[in-house]
């Protein structure tokens, strides 16, 4: 199955986008700030830096996302808790994103945000794990040829 090389684009796209976001938002704040204009009576200085910040912590958390892809890609394991949980919300977070793109951004954004939605999407059911196996134990063959007994006991049938 080809979920390491999935799991890998998808880290990789996962940082290349942390990146767009950080830069993006770092744009954006230079343009409130130059602008002497207010919103609602705030401070300009205090809009950019706010934008700044939300950049860098969204940039942040796509990278953590990325980096969780990357492990279990590199590892061939199911990540943990918490990287299936931070996977999970990159995944719903890239769902809306994906909705409200087509409005306001276009038809090609959606589909990107598609891409990546897949592509987390896809690594998660890769690596989903059997109730009883734990968060880093490698995965095993299908047991056809690998000979394991059953979780009842039973002998296989040859």
């Amino acid at each position: 199955m080809a979920r390491r090389p999935v799991a890998l684009v998808g880290a990789i796209v996962l940082l290349v986008e942390a990146v767009g976001i950080a830069l993006l938002n770092w744009f954006l704040g230079l343009v409130v700030n130059k602008q002497d204009m207010s919103l609602a009576g705030l401070d300009p200085h205090a809009m950019s830096v706010s934008t700044w910040i939300a950049g860098g912590v969204f940039g942040l958390y796509l990278a953590l996302c990325g980096l969780v892809m990357a492990r279990s890609g590199i590892t061939d394991r199911a990540p943990g808790r918490f990287g299936r949980l931070l996977l999970i919300s990159a995944a719903v977070v890239h769902a809306l994103l994906g909705a409200f793109s087509v409005g306001l951004v276009g038809w090609p954004a959606f589909v990107f945000m598609m891409v990546v939605l897949g592509l987390i999407v896809l690594t998660l059911v890769a690596y989903d794990r059997k109730p009883g196996e734990a968060a880093d134990a490698p995965r095993t063959g299908n047991g056809a040829a690998g000979g394991a007994a059953p979780e009842n006991g039973a002998p296989q049938p040859a």
